[in-house]
């Protein structure tokens, strides 16, 4: 009989890790306690809109290739992918916003518009981000951390002092740039990974090569397409999706976990891969003496952004917004800093509007939009129905500054998402939306490791292990668990 292994949870990660061991001969089962697959990106519809509930940017195009290709398969055997142009809109204030052209040279022309030369300069940060994302997302994400020796290769060394791991993002940024307008541009994606860019390393500026470079994607009938494909493949390599089933404890024998328990019944194991959230697991699932990590541990892990989210079904379509929109129409620095260093609810908080409908008819009613807006918050935060409120007014009539036109009173059916709903949904600690920040110290071997030390059979993959938060990582996560688990316990 090949090794049984029990998954919990069917995010990406989850369903990442189960393919794989699947393909290898496993036999696989995948715990879910929601009733959608998906985890973050499940979706939902309603009044003839679907909405994606979660991840809305498709980037870094080569990861899901290479996800896919692991079973000679390709992203467009599931869905149809279409490119982004403009790659997203910038709104700076009512009458002032820019289109970041998916074209290069015409993305230096809007450089060289804004600060002179600053296109030559775009070429040379560009450049080096290239060198950056190459050894980063195709060598560096791949180790599994469990062990400094990974890194030791003297390649890898001179790969790692040309990443610039221990120099910040803002002072690389300000070697190519000065206007202000150019760095909130450069800077942007750095908010999503946990650290003002002050204390996040130069290395990220990979993210800049994957957003203009690599493009902006969209599986046309939204994201959540995405799921379904790697359902489809998953269940092609017979792993067992059960959904509706919440995990109440882990059961371990001489170090090794056996059973797994959950509100409809129990299941044998001869490995377990947690893809739920890791310090749930730690906490009630397994015995306080099988934990990795103690309270202390976990109360100093510095955590990415919270989300305060709004789905919003409009009975009409909406000018000047594109598929893409960020409101940069307030101060950068104030947010990360009521984000990151002082947390509390922001005084002027920039946000995201998405306007899927702007490119797929399929999402909304004909003659309709649908928009999710999206404000970056801290996690762990006081969350009520008044903030929510408060916050939906706030950047309604901004966002309708900006449009030129009511849109509030257009609105026939709106949802809200924040804090409680990413812990009651997802046990996400904290309220987290986007797993620990990607600091220096919360890097590669420092952060929580995708094996348990003290239970020989457990492993963890996710946004909370290595080698980080987001859907192309998440992928990763899965793949490299899943190479791990077949190391260590072959099948026969």
């Amino acid at each position: 009989m090949p090794p049984r292994v029990l998954v919990i949870g069917a995010g990406f990660s989850g369903l990442s890790v189960a393919t794989s061991l699947a393909h290898k001969g496993y036999d696989v089962t995948i715990v879910e306690k929601n009733e959608m697959p998906g985890g973050r990106a499940r979706t939902f519809q309603a009044e003839g809109f679907t909405f994606d509930m979660g991840p809305s940017w498709y980037w870094m195009p080569d990861v899901f290739e290479t996800y896919f290709a692991r079973f000679n398969k390709k992203p467009a055997d599931y869905y149809d992918l279409v490119r982004l142009d403009p790659s997203y809109k910038v709104v700076f204030g009512p009458a002032e916003a820019v289109d970041l052209p998916a074209n290069l040279d015409e993305l230096k022309s809007l450089f060289d518009s804004i600060e002179p030369g600053s296109g030559k300069q775009l070429t040379e940060f560009l450049r080096q981000a290239a060198y950056k994302y190459d050894v980063g997302i195709h060598n560096f994400v791949w180790k599994p951390s469990r062990s400094v020796s990974e890194f030791m290769s003297l390649k890898l060394l001179y790969d790692v002092t040309r990443l610039d791991v221990f120099q910040s993002f803002a002072s690389h940024a300000r070697k190519f740039f000065s206007h202000p307008r150019l760095l909130q541009l450069i800077e942007f994606p750095i908010l999503f990974l946990g650290a003002t860019p002050q204390n996040t390393p130069a290395m990220y500026s990979l993210m800049n090569y994957a957003e203009m470079a690599l493009g902006t994607w969209y599986p046309m009938g939204g994201m959540y397409k995405i799921i379904e494909g790697m359902v489809a493949l998953a269940k092609e390599k017979g792993v067992k999706i059960l959904l509706g089933q919440t995990v109440e404890q882990i059961e371990t024998t001489n170090r090794l976990a056996k059973r797994v328990r959950t509100d409809k019944g129990i299941f044998e194991a001869d490995v377990v891969v947690g893809s739920a959230d890791y310090n749930h697991i730690e906490t009630a699932l397994v015995d306080p003496a099988n934990r990795n990590y103690d309270d202390a541990y976990w109360a100093k892990r510095v955590m990415a952004p919270s989300s305060l989210l709004f789905y919003l079904g409009v009975n009409k379509r909406i000018p000047k917004l594109e598929h893409h929109n960020l409101f940069f129409d307030e101060d950068f620095g104030l947010h990360a800093q009521e984000i990151y260093e002082t947390p509390k609810w922001p005084s002027k908080p920039l946000f995201y509007a998405s306007a899927p409908s702007k490119t797929d008819s399929s999402v909304a009613p004909e003659g309709s939009e649908n928009l999710f807006l999206l404000i970056p918050v801290a996690p762990d935060l006081t969350d009520d129905e008044a903030t929510r409120e408060h916050y939906y007014d706030l950047i309604m009539q901004r966002l309708e500054n900006y449009v030129g036109e009511s849109v509030r009173d257009c609105v026939v059916y709106k949802r809200s998402y924040a804090h409680r709903d990413f812990k009651n949904d997802y046990n996400a600690f904290r309220g987290n939306a986007y797993g620990l920040a990607n600091t220096l110290l919360q890097t590669a071997i420092l952060k929580p490791s995708l094996k348990n030390k003290k239970v020989h059979n457990m492993f963890y993959t996710g946004q909370l292990t290595v080698p980080g938060p987001g859907v192309p990582p998440s992928l990763i996560s899965g793949l490299v668990v899943a190479d791990e688990v077949a190391k260590e316990y072959p099948v026969a």
